[in-house]
């Protein structure tokens, strides 16, 4: 069940509209169900699987995500998009859409709240469980200003089924300020934009946590880990993420400083965001994103922020960040050595 189901509760009483699948979703549910015996999916047949959308004031991009959906060559079972609070047409985008087809779903909330990354958990946490009564294997959180290839959806399930012990999987993304390089990130880090859960390890963890200030998808990342699942991104396929990353509330600087406060609040070690600032320096914007990185890691450090994560979780994190900076290190002395060597023997 999702985290604090109860606050779910109050956000159900303010739905204003739901646009039902026109096709029966019972149908669906029999043409794509498959059995689950402890997380393990049939590897001869591809998993059924559900999205859940979370959107507010999203008309710019959302039409770019819902067109990549309904491109996709295996279709989700039901796709729910909860509008939380749109005011800009978002809501009569996604109308037109759920009109033509059956499995997408349109919930509307009426909340006065400002956009927080608490408030997109909520949202994805009501319309999961408004996919309950499925039969699916798997479950993807989307963002609505997202795009993709049409076989996206196909190649991640195929990565589930070939794995059981596979519970988050995801792909590299394209972003106007942001990529990954996959040298210093590791491949256990699942970006937030879209992320597709083996449905009994989204229910392990119950959900997306109630975070003010971000990190919810890491938050996940972790507690699936400490429940014993894999989680694993797939650098071969990638998305692209239509608005820079973070500047939904601001400007790209004011982002990195969120960052920064963010790391703090997750528990970041502090060795570990001392090498990404010095990194973050050498990447555009140069030296200012790194400094504002370190501004917000520092600022929260002083202010004894709140974290957001437990004693538990931020020790997991701690021991693979330290981890991780000494796989990196090793590699590179190891390169040191091995060119010094090369110039000694000429």
């Amino acid at each position: 069940m999702p985290h604090n189901l109860a606050e779910q509760g109050g956000l159900r009483a303010r739905v204003s509209r739901v646009a039902a699948p026109t096709r029966s979703s019972a149908q669906r549910s029999g043409e794509r169900t498959q059995s689950i015996d402890g997380g393990r999916l049939d590897r001869g047949r591809r998993p059924a699987y559900v999205l859940v959308t979370s959107a507010r004031d999203e008309a710019d991009f959302i039409e770019e995500t819902i067109k990549s959906v309904v491109a996709q060559t295996d279709p989700p079972l039901r796709w729910v998009i909860v509008s939380d609070g749109s005011t800009d047409g978002t809501d009569e985008i996604v109308s037109k859409y759920a009109e033509q087809h059956g499995w997408i779903q349109l919930i509307t909330l009426t909340n006065q709240h400002k956009r927080t990354f608490a408030a997109k958990a909520r949202a994805f946490n009501l319309g999961w469980e408004s996919t309950k009564g499925l039969g699916y294997d798997a479950i993807a959180n989307v963002d609505a200003d997202v795009s993709f290839n049409p076989d996206y959806f196909a190649f991640l399930l195929d990565q589930l089924a070939s794995d059981a012990s596979l519970g988050v999987v995801g792909t590299g993304f394209k972003d106007q300020s942001l990529s990954y390089d996959y040298r210093f990130v590791s491949l256990e880090h699942v970006a937030g934009p879209c992320q597709l859960f083996r449905r009994k390890c989204l229910e392990d963890i119950r959900g997306y946590a109630l975070s003010e200030f971000g990190g919810i998808d890491v938050v996940a990342l972790l507690a699936a880990r400490k429940n014993g699942w894999r989680t694993r991104t797939f650098p071969e396929m990638s998305y692209v993420h239509l608005r820079e990353m973070g500047t939904a509330q601001g400007g790209a600087l004011a982002a990195r400083s969120r960052d920064g406060e963010k790391d703090y609040r997750l528990g970041s070690h502090p060795l570990w965001e001392l090498f990404r600032v010095v990194y973050q320096c050498l990447k555009k914007p140069y030296l200012v994103g790194g400094l504002a990185l370190m501004t917000g890691y520092v600022s929260s450090a002083i202010g004894c922020s709140e974290r957001v994560v437990t004693p538990e979780l931020m020790a997991l994190r701690r021991h693979e960040q330290l981890e991780r900076l000494r796989v990196i290190l090793g590699e590179r002395i190891r390169a040191v050595s091995s060119l010094g060597s090369h110039v000694g023997r000429r």
